[in-house]
């Protein structure tokens, strides 16, 4: 493993958040650690604690150990969201259970700090979902298990950070049939063809926007939009995610100007 080199055509970031819980809508980050992994295999870390703005919740503390106190007169995400949106803005993503949680939760985040977030243009590699087609396992159990250590200071967003990286390198090791391209692992670590992160807005088998959810469910989104202007000014004020009301818009922009 202390050989392999990631094969990148561009720089890719691993991170892992800590949060306030696990609503992607509701929930802040409370500290976010990225480690750039660059094509020559160089590589760049940053850790920040956050101002949530919120209270912590106790059972959340007891996992990973961050109080309110200790964020107290840290940045808020708003502060913050422009220097790690500089760090991550030309790179793909990694991370473990990152496409369900990690990049839902800081699309939510980077929206909220006025910052146009998109995974259009990039592609991610969750690292739990290869592990689980593989293994069956959790983050700590891989790294034993890939790596044959010892995952210290589990639930510290640097450390969990790292581990993630080095089982990917094992993965690609282990695994003849994982083709070291960024591309091949994404496709590979996806679960599902969602255009939210939440899952809510989904893709037939044509490639179309159908909902996956409600009354509309498995109808095609710009037809509903078309046939029920009001749907759309519903999810606009319900609680959904702010990603998801963002591609939603793009889908209604698009029929628009596809009428004209």
């Amino acid at each position: 493993m202390e050989n392999t080199l990631l094969a990148l055509q561009r720089p890719i970031c691993f991170f892992d958040l800590e949060t306030t819980g696990v609503h992607v809508a509701k929930d802040r980050i409370v500290e976010i650690a990225i480690l750039k992994i660059f094509p020559n295999g160089n590589k760049e870390s940053k850790t920040w604690l956050v101002n949530p703005e919120m209270k912590i919740p106790k059972e959340v503390i007891a996992v990973h150990g961050i109080t309110d106190e200790k964020v107290a007169n840290e940045p808020t995400f708003k502060q913050l969201a422009p220097e790690i949106y500089a760090l991550i803005k030309d790179s793909d993503l990694g991370g473990f259970n990152s496409d369900r949680f990690d990049i839902p939760l800081l699309a939510e985040e980077m929206l909220r700090a006025g910052i146009d977030f998109d995974m259009k243009n990039r592609r991610s590699v969750d690292v739990q979902t290869i592990f689980h087609k593989m293994e069956k396992r959790t983050l700590s159990a891989a790294y034993k298990f890939y790596c044959d250590k010892e995952l210290v200071n589990a639930h510290a967003a640097a450390a969990d950070t790292l581990a993630t990286y080095e089982v990917l390198l094992a993965q690609i090791e282990k695994y003849p049939e994982l083709e070291n391209n960024i591309s091949a692992l994404s496709e590979f670590s996806t679960r599902k063809k969602s255009l939210d992160f939440a899952g809510f807005i989904i893709e037939d088998k044509n490639g179309e926007a159908i909902f996956s959810f409600g009354k509309h469910k498995f109808k095609k989104v710009a037809q509903v939009l078309e046939d029920e202007p009001g749907y759309y000014s519903w999810i606009m004020q319900a609680d959904f995610p702010l990603y998801t009301k963002k591609v939603l818009t793009q889908i209604r922009v698009s029929g628009f100007n596809n009428a004209i």
